[in-house]
């Protein structure tokens, strides 16, 4: 589950909770909404931590091949 859709549910939970007041036969809207709000957090959670473990930085310690010190001249027109 991505974070859009963690964000989409959350929201989607937090309108049947506090602002729908119906009720369908035998469903309690409010109950739904505390429901999705629940998933969109542990998917809110669990997307974090997949994309964190992801983005880790690893550090090498070899040197680039080569450097090469690039000059920039004015005088020449540039090509067509």
């Amino acid at each position: 589950m991505g974070i859009g859709t963690s964000i989409f549910l959350l929201a989607v939970g937090a309108i049947l909770t506090f602002a729908l007041n119906a009720s369908i036969g035998g469903l309690d809207l409010n109950v739904v909404g505390w429901i999705l709000m629940a998933a969109g957090v542990v998917g809110l959670i669990m997307t974090t931590l997949v994309w964190g473990r992801r983005r880790q930085v690893v550090a090498t310690t070899e040197e680039p091949v080569e450097y090469r010190r690039v000059e920039e001249r004015r005088d020449v027109a540039p090509p067509l």
